[in-house]
């Protein structure tokens, strides 16, 4: 007679746990190469309703997928000659820009000695040093070769995820032989993050237009350079709106004046406030339905597992990993917990057992014990 091993909830725990740490150990060891490809399949995801489009107006695959991998190429491009153009004017000015920061930085420095803050005359040019600055512009224009070949393979996998699209739904379902339910749920999951990348990278285009013609306008040098980094930055949750500030409001304060950095300053929090926090929300409604500290806690940890992509990253593949607790009975709990908040009325939830109050308690215990004595008096 075959017995069957039976496990305890918490060996089942620990054996779940420590598969769970393999699988990201071997995923942390595999970013090189799961990097390029998590970024071309949610590019795919966001080009693939033009690809939709293109098809239904009679276009043939083979010119639809050119169309593009044209377009797509032109846009890289044009986004590499913008940025390693302005780099290497930001480079070519920077003795000039270091001069005057290291004239600010001291000036700060006396200003916090005279509130009280001692020797910070010595410690703000280490903490605020712009040879730093420098190093990695250099870093980024000695790199930009890699990152070219890098869009390359992310182009030239996009194109091959394209093209096997149409067949997938008949390779899951004979793989994995899916349920009606099953299939409905990939298939919300699937418009849900195409929906979600497709408004967050029009929002992200409104937000760097917004903040090149705002820069434009005052006179701030390389405003092209701040836009596609706003256009980037926007796509990280939490911080991005707070980061992608902070280059531009540094190269007004050291070209300009104080005044200007404010307003420039007061410009960008408009900017995120109309756009991500007005028109985003009432766009893209729910959005992918995760929590904000989900949200908080995924951007650490895909940004730890996958870099910069994983930050971009961070919202969808949580919601992907949302829509795989969900599926299973035994780690739905998890996925309610990483979900949105649900409002329920108080009336609604079951009362909280409530404790006894301490000296009730204490009172308790006591005739507890003095009824104990007394049974043992009568037994003696």
């Amino acid at each position: 007679m075959q017995s069957q091993l039976e496990f305890t909830p918490p060996a089942r725990a620990i054996m779940v746990a420590g598969s769970l740490a393999l699988v990201i150990g071997l995923m942390k060891l595999a970013a090189p190469i799961l990097t390029p490809l998590l970024l071309a399949v949610f590019i795919a995801v966001i080009v693939t309703p033009g690809l939709v489009w293109m098809r239904r107006k009679g276009v043939p695959k083979w010119g639809a997928l050119a169309v593009i991998a044209f377009v797509l190429l032109d846009v890289g491009s044009l986004f590499a000659l913008v940025t390693t153009g302005a780099l290497e004017g930001f480079r070519e000015s920077f003795p000039t820009y270091q001069e005057r920061f290291m004239l600010l930085s001291q000036e700060l420095g006396g200003l916090l000695e005279r509130v009280g803050l001692d020797h910070s005359q010595e410690a703000i040019p280490d903490l605020m040093d712009p040879g730093k600055v420098m190093v990695l512009v250099r870093l980024m224009l000695s790199n930009a070769s890699g990152v070219l070949a890098m869009g390359l393979l992310v182009l030239l996998a996009v194109m091959f995820i394209l093209l096997e699209a149409p067949g997938m739904r008949a390779k899951l379902h004979a793989a994995f032989n899916l349920t009606a339910e099953n299939e409905a749920r990939i298939t919300q999951l699937f418009a849900r993050i195409n929906r979600y990348m497709q408004i967050k990278t029009l929002t992200s285009a409104g937000t760097g237009a917004c903040v090149w013609v705002l820069l434009w306008l005052i006179g701030i040098d390389f405003a092209a350079l701040w836009a596609i980094l706003a256009f980037l930055l926007n796509f990280v949750p939490v911080v991005g709106n707070v980061v992608m500030m902070i280059p531009a409001v540094l190269m007004a304060l050291v070209q300009t004046d104080i005044p200007t950095a404010l307003f420039v300053t007061v410009g960008y929090l408009a900017i995120n406030t109309i756009i991500g926090n007005g028109i985003e929300p009432k766009v893209m409604g729910r959005g992918l339905g995760i929590s904000t500290l989900a949200v908080f806690i995924s951007l650490l940890f895909w940004g730890w597992l996958f870099g910069l992509v994983g930050m971009f990253l961070a919202v969808p593949l949580t919601a992907a990993v949302i829509a795989l607790l969900d599926a299973s009975p035994h780690t739905r709990p998890l996925a309610i917990l990483l979900g949105p908040e649900i409002k329920v009325d108080d009336e609604a939830l079951p009362p909280a057992a409530e404790l006894p109050a301490p000296d009730a308690a204490n009172a308790s215990a006591a005739a507890a014990l003095s009824a104990g004595k007394g049974d043992g008096g009568a037994a003696d």
